[in-house]
C-alpha cells in the first residue's frame, strides 16, 4: 500500500479540517508557495511562506508550525492541492535547470522559431499567458 503525501504528514483532524474549509489564497514565491488566510479581517497578517522540497510542503513560516508538532494548517492545504504542488515543482525545475524536463521542451531550441499563437495580446504587457509562460517564451513578473 502506498503511502500518501497526506498520511505522511499526519495532520490532526482538527489541522486538516481547517485546510480544507478557511479561503485560502495561493500565490509562487522564488520556488516556494505563499499562503494567504482570506479569511481573515486582515488577510495580509495572515500570510506565509511554505517551502516545498521534494514536492512536500516541509515548513511554514507561521508560528504554529513552529510550536506544534506536526504540520500546520498552511502546509496541508498545500499538501492536499495536488494542482497547486504540480505546479510549484514545474516552477522549481525551471528554476533549478531553467529547462522545463517534462518532455513538452528540452535543451537549448534557440535554433527553431516557435510560431504558437499566444493570448499575451489581450494581457497587460507586464503578465504573460499561460501558454508563453509554460514554454518560455516569457517570465512571470516578480
Amino acid at each position: 500500500m502506498a503511502i500518501t503525501l497526506l498520511n505522511s504528514l499526519e495532520p490532526t483532524n482538527r489541522v486538516l479540517k481547517r485546510a480544507q474549509y478557511e479561503a485560502f489564497e495561493f500565490s509562487l514565491l522564488d520556488g516556494d508557495i505563499c499562503v494567504r488566510n482570506e479569511s481573515h479581517q486582515n488577510p495580509t497578517d495572515h500570510e506565509y511562506r511554505v517551502t516545498v522540497v521534494d514536492g512536500i510542503p516541509a515548513a511554514c513560516e507561521c508560528p504554529a508550525d513552529a510550536v506544534y508538532e506536526g504540520p500546520c494548517k498552511h502546509r496541508v492545504a498545500v499538501a492536499i492541492r495536488p494542482q497547486v504542488l504540480d505546479i510549484v515543482k514545474k516552477t522549481q525545475d525551471i528554476t533549478d535547470s531553467g529547462v522545463v524536463t517534462d518532455g513538452e521542451r528540452q535543451g537549448d531550441q534557440s535554433d527553431t522559431v516557435d510560431t504558437t499563437q499566444c493570448d499575451c495580446d489581450g494581457l497587460s504587457n507586464d503578465f504573460p499567458c499561460w501558454e508563453c509562460v509554460r514554454t518560455g517564451r516569457r517570465d512571470l513578473p516578480k
